[in-house]
C-alpha cells in the first residue's frame, strides 16, 4: 500500500492509501487525494509567475508545506513509521510498490506545483515487487536481473517497468520536476530500470549497501549545501540547488547542432526545427533546446556540433556559440544567464598544426566517453563500441601524430594529443563499458555519473588518479601502474566512487607490530596519517560521497586497487618490480605498439 500523509492539520493525523498493485492515473490521483479543483485553478496561472506561499489553495496545503509550518509534523510521521507487520515466508520477497509510490507522487506535485521547482526524493530499500515498475516477483527462487538475462531477454518485468517509469519521467520533464534516488540495500532495487527519471530531470542517483553507511547520510546532507559566504549577496544562504532549468543554443552558420549527452530531456517546440540543428544526431539531438530540471554547480551538459560550411572561408573568419540557460533559483526567482563564446575559424583543413592546437585532449576524452556510455545504454554491442573507440583513436592519431609511414619507431604524438590514448586504455578497461562483475544497478549508477559531472570529475572516473607516499619525502603522484605497488610505501587512490589506502607488505607488518605507537617512531606515525588525511580532503569535497577503503597489500580489499592499475607485471611477464595483476588483459604498451603500428600503415 501507499500511503499518502497529511501535513495541514497535525491535531488529527490523517493519509490516504492507493493499492500498490494497481496503477492510478494522473485524474484517479487528482480525485483520490481532491485536488482537482487544485489543478484546474495551476492549469490557469501564468508560466514563469511565482507564487506566494499565501496563494497556496487549501487543498495543496493540506500536503505540501513550508518546513517552518509543518516540521514537528513530519517528525512525527516519520518517528511513528513501522515495518509491515504481516509476515514475509522466508521464501518470499517483501512487498514493495515503488513504481505505485513513485506514480502518486508524480501525480501529487502536478495538481500542485507544476512548471514550478520541486523535488521527489525515493528512498528504496530493496526491489519493486508488486505492481507496475515491478522487476521481480516475490518468489526469491527468481533471481534478479542480470546482464547475462537482459541481453538473452530473459528478464520478463523489465520492458514493463522501462515503460512505466520512462512515462513518468516524461511527466516530470513536463512539470519542470526533478527526481533523485538514493537505493540502499546489499540487493538491487531497480535503479537501472528508474534511471530515466533521474537522468531526464537533472536529479542524483546514491548508491549505498545501507541507511546507516556514510555514503548515503553524508550525501543526503550534503544534498541541501549552501553558497558559502563569498558567493554573491543575492546567492549568501541559499540552497546550491536549481530547478525548471533549461539550455538553448545559437550558432553562426557554419555548423549546427548535432545533440547534447547528459542530463537533460529535448524540449517540445511547434513548428519547423531551427535552422542550426544538424541532420547528424548525437545523443539527444533534432533540437537545439534542452530541459535540463534540476542543475547545481557541478551539473555538465555535453553539447556535440557538425561542421556544415561547405565555402571556402574568409582569413581571419569568426565562429560564435551563444548558450542560454534559464532555471529557477532556490529563492523561487527566474533567472536567465547567456554565455557567449567566439573564436576564429582555421581557414586550411590540412593545417593539423593549427588545428592541434586547439585541442583539448581531457574534454575530448570525457565527450568520446559519454558517447560511448550513451550507445551502450541504447543497447549496442559492447565489442561495436570499443571497435569504434579503436578506430576514432587511430583516425586521430593517423592525423595529428608525427611518423614516417610504415615505421612504427617514428611515430611521435605532440604534447596536445599526448595522453589521450591513454584516457581512451583506460576508458575501455573501465566499469562504464565492461560489465563484468557488476549488477545492471551498478552499471546505471556508474554511468549516470559520468554524463553529468564535469570534465576533471569524469577524468578521475576514466583514469584515477593515484599518490605515493614513503619515507623519501612528500607524497608524489605516481603511474596508475602494478610497478608502483612496493612493500615500503602507501598509495592512495582516487577514482571518485571509492577511496583507497592501500598499505605496502613491510608497512602494515610495521603498524600491525605498533612501532607507529613509539615515540621513537614519529616519522613512521606521520607517514601513517597522512594519506587518510588527503583521503578525508577528497571525501569533503565529492557527492556522492566516496566509499573509503583501507586494505593491505595481499588481502581481499586489496582488489579495489589492482583492478584500476595497468597490468605490466602479469603472471605471463614477472619480469621487473611491482605486483603481479593475474590478467589476459593487454597492457598500455602493448596497447601503445598495435596503435603506432596501424597508425602508420600505408
Amino acid at each position: 500500500m501507499v500511503h499518502v500523509h497529511e501535513l495541514g492539520f497535525p491535531e488529527v493525523p490523517k493519509s490516504h492509501v492507493f493499492r500498490g498493485s494497481k496503477d492510478f492515473t494522473a485524474q484517479q490521483v487528482f480525485d483520490m487525494l481532491g485536488l482537482a479543483a487544485t489543478r484546474n485553478q495551476r492549469q490557469q496561472e501564468v508560466p514563469g509567475q511565482v507564487q506566494q506561499p499565501q496563494q497556496q489553495t487549501s487543498n495543496a496545503a493540506r500536503f505540501l508545506l513550508p518546513v517552518f509550518e509543518c516540521g514537528f509534523t513530519l517528525e512525527s510521521i516519520l518517528e511513528d513509521l513501522q515495518r509491515d507487520p504481516w509476515p514475509v515466508a522466508a521464501d518470499q520477497r517483501p512487498q514493495r510498490c515503488t513504481g505505485v509510490a513513485m506514480s502518486v507522487c508524480v501525480g501529487l506535485l502536478e495538481a500542485t506545483f507544476r512548471g514550478q521547482g520541486a523535488r521527489i526524493m525515493m528512498f528504496v530499500g530493496g526491489p519493486p515487487t508488486i505492481g507496475p515498475g515491478a522487476i521481480v516477483s516475490r518468489d526469491r527462487k527468481e533471481d534478479i536481473r542480470s546482464h547475462t538475462d537482459l541481453q538473452k531477454d530473459k528478464a520478463p518485468l523489465t520492458k514493463k517497468a522501462l515503460l512505466h517509469y520512462n512515462d513518468l519521467a516524461s511527466r516530470c520533464v513536463a512539470s519542470s520536476h526533478v527526481v533523485d534516488i538514493f537505493a540502499c540495500s546489499l540487493d538491487q532495487s531497480g535503479v537501472m530500470e528508474m534511471a530515466d527519471c533521474v537522468q531526464k530531470t537533472g536529479g542524483v542517483i546514491v548508491l549505498a549497501d545501507s541507511f546507516g553507511q556514510s555514503v548515503f547520510r553524508e550525501s543526503f546532507r550534503r544534498m541541501f549545501s549552501k553558497f558559502s559566504d563569498e558567493a554573491a549577496d543575492c546567492d549568501k544562504e541559499q540552497l546550491t540547488m536549481a530547478f525548471a532549468a533549461s539550455v538553448e543554443v545559437l550558432t553562426s552558420r557554419e555548423f549546427k547542432v548535432a545533440g547534447a549527452i547528459g542530463p537533460c530531456a529535448p524540449l517540445k517546440r511547434q513548428g519547423a526545427a531551427p535552422k542550426n540543428v544538424s541532420e547528424v544526431q548525437i545523443g539527444v539531438g533534432g533540437t537545439n533546446a534542452w530541459s535540463m530540471g534540476g542543475i547545481d554547480p557541478n551539473t555538465t551538459l555535453a553539447i556535440y556540433f557538425d561542421i556544415s560550411n561547405q565555402i571556402p572561408l574568409a582569413h581571419g573568419k569568426a565562429r560564435y556559440i551563444q548558450l542560454i540557460t534559464r532555471y529557477q533559483h532556490a529563492s523561487g526567482r527566474y533567472r536567465t544567464r547567456v554565455t557567449t563564446i567566439c573564436g576564429p575559424w582555421t581557414v586550411d583543413s590540412n593545417d593539423t598544426a593549427t588545428l592541434g592546437r586547439g585541442f583539448d585532449q581531457e574534454a575530448a576524452a570525457v565527450m568520446l566517453a559519454r558517447i560511448a556510455v550513451h550507445r551502450s545504454e541504447q543497447g549496442e554491442e559492447q565489442l561495436d563500441i570499443m571497435r569504434w573507440i579503436d578506430r576514432s583513436l587511430i583516425r586521430l592519431a593517423s592525423r595529428f601524430a608525427d611518423y614516417r609511414k610504415d615505421d612504427p619507431s617514428s611515430f611521435r604524438l605532440s604534447p596536445e594529443f599526448a595522453i589521450f590514448p591513454q584516457f581512451m586504455f583506460h576508458l575501455r578497461r573501465s566499469q562504464f563499458l565492461t560489465v563484468f562483475g557488476y549488477s545492471p544497478d551498478e552499471s546505471s549508477y556508474y554511468r549516470h555519473c559520468l554524463l553529468r559531472e564535469s570534465t576533471t570529475n569524469s577524468l578521475v572516473m576514466i583514469q584515477p588518479s593515484l599518490l605515493s607516499y614513503s619515507f623519501n619525502g612528500p607524497p608524489v603522484p605516481a603511474l596508475l601502474d602494478a610497478a608502483s605497488v612496493r612493500s615500503d610505501t602507501i598509495l592512495l587512490l582516487d577514482s571518485f566512487f571509492y577511496v583507497v589506502v592501500f598499505h605496502g607488505d613491510t608497512i602494515a607488518a610495521w603498524r600491525d607490530q605498533k612501532f607507529h605507537e613509539d615515540p621513537a617512531h614519529e616519522n613512521f606515525k606521520n607517514l601513517l596519517e597522512a594519506p587518510q588525511a588527503d583521503a578525508q580532503l577528497i571525501m569533503d569535497s565529492r557527492f556522492p560521497v566516496p566509499r573509503y577503503v583501507v586494505c593491505d597489500q595481499h588481502k581481499s580489499q586489496s582488489r579495489f586497487l589492482m583492478a584500476k592499475l595497468n597490468p605490466s607485471v602479469t603472471h605471463n611477464s614477472m619480469d621487473g618490480q611491482g605486483e603481479v595483476i593475474f590478467t589476459d588483459d593487454v597492457s598500455l604498451k602493448v596497447f601503445m605498439e598495435h596503435l603506432m603500428n596501424l597508425a602508420v600503415k600505408s
